[in-house]
């Protein structure tokens, strides 16, 4: 008799992720139920053992918008892991396979759907986990990320809304580029955007895809909550990440330039740009 585990996502959800890969968010299911390594106890032992730039962790009662980082909880992060049904926080474990178990996990989870990655984007590149804890009407602010993402809901419930990946009515073409020459992911925020948001509802064993740089917010719902991103890069990704940091170097100098194409256009030639620049110590003229 075989011991190979049956896969955490089901035919259906890797269907659905074949045909939707790379730009269109969706919904899939999991079967991480019981994976150990994900109780409150472990994470905590986690957190311990992780670079204290691989821990983030603040007030879980902020708006949606927010002008720089959230203010401080008061507690340490094992503390405030453990207390997180009461602890009014919201907690993410970054790089999580920095710790061998745990990249074990991730790589687990993201070779059964390489295939479909690797048949639309190329090579993944820069596979890392990231793992979220928080607390009963936590928000995460408006912002975006850089990766490919799917996040598994574990515990609890939420409510993600995403909004179109780039659009520059919800993210600017400035606010593309002061982040990825280094700024803060967090986006200005105005309630007339609401309408336009697409609402994810996650419960236990139910996940959702996010494009690269799509505009998102999360509440959680009135349990504490637990959930991992599985996140990737491609050459696409990274790509379009310098052509974006080329634009906001001729922005600097007063010029207007074009946004990047979105994927499958390549965006080669400012990638390239942006690459002889930093080689040539000009990347912040």
């Amino acid at each position: 008799m075989s011991s190979r585990k049956p896969p955490v996502f089901d035919h259906e959800s890797r269907d659905v992720f074949a045909r939707s890969y790379p730009e269109v968010p969706h919904t899939l299911t999991h079967h991480l139920e019981d994976e150990q390594r994900l109780t409150l106890d472990r994470l905590a032992e986690l957190a311990s053992q992780l670079p204290a730039g691989s821990v983030e962790y603040n007030r879980g009662d902020v708006p949606i918008g927010v002008d720089g980082k959230p203010a401080s909880n008061g507690l340490s992060i094992q503390d405030t892991i453990r207390r997180i049904a009461d602890s009014n926080s919201w907690a993410v474990l970054k790089n999580i396979e920095q710790v061998p178990v745990y990249r074990d996990l991730l790589e687990g989870l993201l070779d059964e759907m390489k295939p479909f990655i690797e048949a639309r984007t190329g090579r993944m590149l820069t596979p890392q986990g990231y793992i979220f804890i928080s607390s009963p009407d936590a928000v995460t602010p408006y912002h975006f990320d850089p990766e490919h993402n799917i996040l598994l809901q574990l515990s609890g419930t939420k409510v993600m809304t995403q909004f179109p990946a780039g659009d520059p009515g919800f993210a600017p073409d400035t606010v593309h580029e002061s982040y990825h020459l280094g700024g803060p992911r967090e986006l200005p925020w105005n309630d007339a955007l609401i309408d336009a948001g697409r609402q994810f509802e996650l419960g236990p064993k139910e996940a959702v895809y996010v494009p690269v740089m799509a505009p998102h917010f999360v509440r959680n719902g009135p349990a504490s909550s637990i959930s991992l991103s599985i996140t990737w890069r491609s050459e696409w990704s990274y790509a379009e990440a310098a052509a974006r940091c080329f634009n906001g170097v001729l922005r600097r100098r007063g010029m207007a330039p074009r946004a990047p194409g979105r994927w499958p256009h390549r965006n080669r030639a400012k990638s390239l740009a942006w690459r002889v620049l930093r080689r040539l110590g000009a990347g912040g003229a």
